[in-house]
């Protein structure tokens, strides 16, 4: 029965360790992706920061192959820039390229109302709303909040239909995130009862009124962004 069994496994076994090494990279250099992109957006790495890939590497048990296809492509999504040969740093924003980006985001974002204009089910609304009436209550701005703000900020884009309009959308987005990281804005509250107010004016089917409450809504970050430029918080 060994014997037998003995003849026939091997070239199984090597045939699924060839298959697990296969996907193994892969999975390895996704999940060191999302790890370090979280810690970027979610302010846990400010702007500036180095990421050391050596350090990466014992941080997160994994080979320097995963963990550099990961940094390659954070680069690429303007996340990161090379500090020398084998360190990285989180990529700093000028106040004047979050103020610019802010600009063009008023005109793409409301643009993408109009095109999302009944094709966005009322049920995902319904459910984004609740998830910001729980989160409003927290002062902390922890990663659910910014899963939350991505949420809205790209649900239009999504439901738009245009794939192009939801890439720059998110390219616009990293540039105002880093900004907002190097300044304590901490308006968990305040955000969440603007993004109630766009939503509440989209589900009543005014497309003006929601398109008014977006912009406002940026409008205000741009503002407090000011104060803290000016030292006023």
């Amino acid at each position: 029965m060994f014997a037998k069994r003995s003849t026939r496994d091997p070239p199984q076994r090597a045939r699924a360790a060839r298959g697990a090494e296969n996907e193994r990279p892969e999975n390895l250099a996704a999940q060191a992706y999302r790890g370090l992109r979280s810690l970027i957006l979610e302010r846990k790495i400010p702007p500036g920061s180095l990421v050391i890939e050596g350090r990466l590497v014992d941080e997160l048990q994994m080979s320097r192959t995963p963990v550099r296809e990961a940094l390659v492509r954070l680069i690429g999504e303007g996340l990161l820039v090379r500090a020398d040969a084998r360190s990285y740093a989180v990529r700093s924003v000028a106040p004047v390229d979050f103020f610019q980006s802010m600009q063009v985001r008023e005109t793409l974002e409301t643009h993408a109302m109009d095109l999302a204009a009944d094709r966005l089910p009322l049920e995902e609304i319904d459910a984004l709303a609740r998830d910001i009436r729980r989160l409003a209550k927290e002062t902390e701005q922890e990663a659910v909040h910014w899963q939350a703000d991505d949420q809205l900020h790209l649900m239009f884009a999504r439901a738009s239909g245009n794939a192009v309009l939801v890439k720059t959308i998110e390219t616009l987005r990293v540039n105002t995130r880093l900004f907002e990281l190097a300044g304590p804005f901490g308006r968990v509250a305040n955000d969440g009862a603007e993004h109630l107010a766009i939503l509440a004016a989209w589900r009543s089917g005014d497309i003006k009124e929601a398109k008014k409450a977006l912009v406002m809504h940026l409008r205000n970050l741009q503002n407090e962004a000011l104060d803290v430029l000016a030292g006023r918080r």
